[in-house]
């Protein structure tokens, strides 16, 4: 079944979330943050020169955005302007990519850990914790690529996908933060790798592979309840809607910076699924 599109002409859409009824996403080759009402009004949110990645929130509603290149965290300030709000490069020997924000107002920042344009040999990393005073800690080390994450409901564990290890990890969430009692929570079969991911009531994980071009519903311990085809590349998800129970898939046919803002075929697509996400 074709999947419904919501919103086309993009560069490469990253980052998907829903918040106050609206998706909103960085198209990392454009260079900017957007936010889409369910109608398919766009509004571009900001700027961002140092290529905008992962997205997430503070407990007061400051929005916070990954600058990948310069290995940076920015905060939009309420006069729509973006200033520093913690340097990552410490922690962040390549360029940094997606992020969660746990309602405590915890940043949990992945990087690259090496940099595959320029054929480095695969080098594990850490995660940058960034917590409510500005400090910058690492946090959960030796992720091959880590890239899209979850938090359970009840708070007490993040699943951070591990792209070139194709599979889900999970790690206890202590009262400072820190991440601990590291395992598997679920390895991936058949050539697919996971990018950026999306939780669901039932605490299953959503994972857009863009090797197999396709979107996973994955429970812990490996079982595939659900996949949805796109027939290109899937990058990233999330679950929204008013009932949240639809499925964006940002998806794209090349992850090339200059095939992308030439083309402009990313795209983000939609689907009604059965379970939704927690409210």
């Amino acid at each position: 079944m074709a999947l419904d599109v919501f919103v086309d002409g993009l560069a490469f859409a990253e980052g998907l979330r829903w918040r106050d009824g609206q998706l909103w996403f960085s198209d990392m080759h454009d260079d900017s943050v957007w936010r889409v009402a369910q109608d398919g009004t766009r509004h571009k949110v900001c700027s961002v020169p140092g290529r905008p990645s992962g997205l997430g929130w503070l407990p007061g509603g400051e929005l916070l955005v990954v600058s990948m290149l310069d290995r940076k965290l920015l905060k939009l300030g309420a006069d729509g302007v973006l200033v520093d709000y913690a340097d990552l490069s410490g922690v962040a020997p390549r360029r940094t990519n997606d992020m969660i924000v746990d309602g405590k107002g915890r940043a949990y920042v992945g990087n690259f850990g090496f940099d595959f344009d320029e054929d480095e040999p695969q080098t594990p990393t850490s995660l940058a914790l960034v917590t409510p005073d500005g400090k910058v800690s690492a946090t959960g080390p030796d992720l091959v690529f880590p890239n899209g994450m979850v938090i359970t409901a009840d708070g007490s564990t993040l699943i951070v996908a591990e792209t070139f290890a194709a599979c889900l990890t999970a790690f206890d969430i202590g009262s400072d933060g820190v991440l601990s009692n590291r395992r598997t929570w679920a390895g991936l079969k058949d050539g697919a790798i996971p990018d950026g991911i999306c939780i669901d009531v039932e605490d299953a994980v959503w994972v857009a592979s863009p090797t197999t071009g396709d979107c996973l519903r994955i429970r812990e311990g490996g079982e595939m309840t659900d996949r949805i085809v796109t027939g290109r590349q899937a990058i990233a998800c999330a679950l929204g809607g008013s009932d949240r129970d639809i499925l964006y898939i940002a998806t794209a046919e090349s992850v090339v910076p200059e095939e992308c803002r030439k083309a402009r075929s990313g795209r983000i697509e939609m689907q009604r699924v059965d379970v939704p996400a927690p409210k």
